[in-house]
């Protein structure tokens, strides 16, 4: 382990919000991993980031010297629609009003994690952050995406006034052992993990999926996006956006195509059309935080889905 690294962790106090999550029990794993002797991973339960005082209580209790912020409502499209209020007050109060606390208590650092969603629903490919404030997002996300995106223009404009020094990354859709899996809010790729495991242990002849197959997107193994954090908490002092992702597009028919392949599932697909596809293309330009942080992705994305089929087999039996 570099030795600059352990020093500059040794002494921070650190809070990780969504500590207790997907990716935050990655993060929070990796950073006592690099050093870190004090890392707070607060739950909702006892600290609910909506309300102002709980905030207050959490930096008296913690006493952060650096703020990782994870915490989010999340869920796949389904959700998303269903949900479009929730989505956009609960993500927003809660990194507003935790960046505003966190810049009156003093917090030295504040690692704000953003979403892909945020984009604009046409935005060219790659993704560039320079075209983040290009159009609206696509419409089945806008409310979270926006939400999460308000944040940013809060980190720049307290750096301007206040000097708080905030950083913001975008990463794209996560993926590996752990995800969530539960229907009503599971991401695509957990999705049809599930309904291909499901349907080759019962017998079904086939499986739905949503939409046509005709959109894109781009994936990015958990441990990888966990390891972007860290090392930009540990290296990036700028308030400009970084894209995190594995520059790597696939559609989801072909995406499909490969986790029946991984799950085992000889059926047939039958694409429900009726149900939409979301944003039509999602690709990111790294190069960015490459730059910045010398860091790039070390999963491959067949390799990253074998690892999450198999998680799931053994804890699904």
């Amino acid at each position: 382990m570099n030795a600059e690294r352990i020093a500059f962790w040794r002494e921070k106090r650190v809070v990780v919000t969504g500590g207790a999550g997907f990716l935050g029990r990655r993060v929070t794993a990796l950073l006592a991993r690099r050093g870190c002797e004090n890392v707070f991973a607060p739950r909702s339960r006892d600290y609910d980031l909506r309300n102002r005082d709980a905030i207050d209580r959490l930096l008296a209790d913690a006493r952060p010297d650096m703020i990782i912020h994870l915490a989010a409502i999340v869920g796949g499209i389904g959700a998303n629609v269903k949900f479009p209020g929730t989505f956009f007050y609960d993500n927003a109060v809660m990194g507003i009003e935790l960046i505003e606390r966190s810049r009156v208590y003093g917090v030295q650092k504040f690692v704000c994690v953003g979403t892909v969603c945020s984009y604009p629903k046409f935005a060219p490919i790659p993704f560039s952050e320079r075209d983040l404030w290009n159009g609206y997002p696509e419409e089945t996300n806008a409310p979270y995406g926006l939400a999460k995106k308000m944040l940013l223009a809060q980190i720049q404009a307290y750096r301007r006034q206040y000097g708080f020094n905030g950083v913001y990354l975008i990463p794209v859709n996560l993926y590996g052992p752990g995800d969530d899996f539960d229907p009503e809010s599971s991401h695509v790729i957990p999705a049809l993990i599930k309904k291909f495991t499901d349907a080759r242990r019962s017998g079904a002849s086939s499986v739905v999926a949503w939409g046509t197959g005709e959109a894109s997107r781009e994936f990015l193994y958990v441990d990888d996006a966990a390891s972007a954090i860290a090392t930009a908490a540990e290296r990036y002092e700028s308030s400009d956006p970084l894209n995190i992702g594995a520059s790597q597009e696939i559609k989801i028919r072909d995406l499909t195509e490969l986790i029946k392949d991984l799950t085992g599932f000889e059926g047939a697909v039958v694409w429900d059309a009726t149900k939409p596809d979301g944003q039509p293309r999602r690709k990111l330009d790294i190069s960015a935080a490459t730059r910045a942080l010398g860091w790039t992705p070390e999963m491959s994305l067949r390799d990253g889905l074998a690892e999450t089929i198999r998680w799931w087999e053994g804890v699904s039996g």
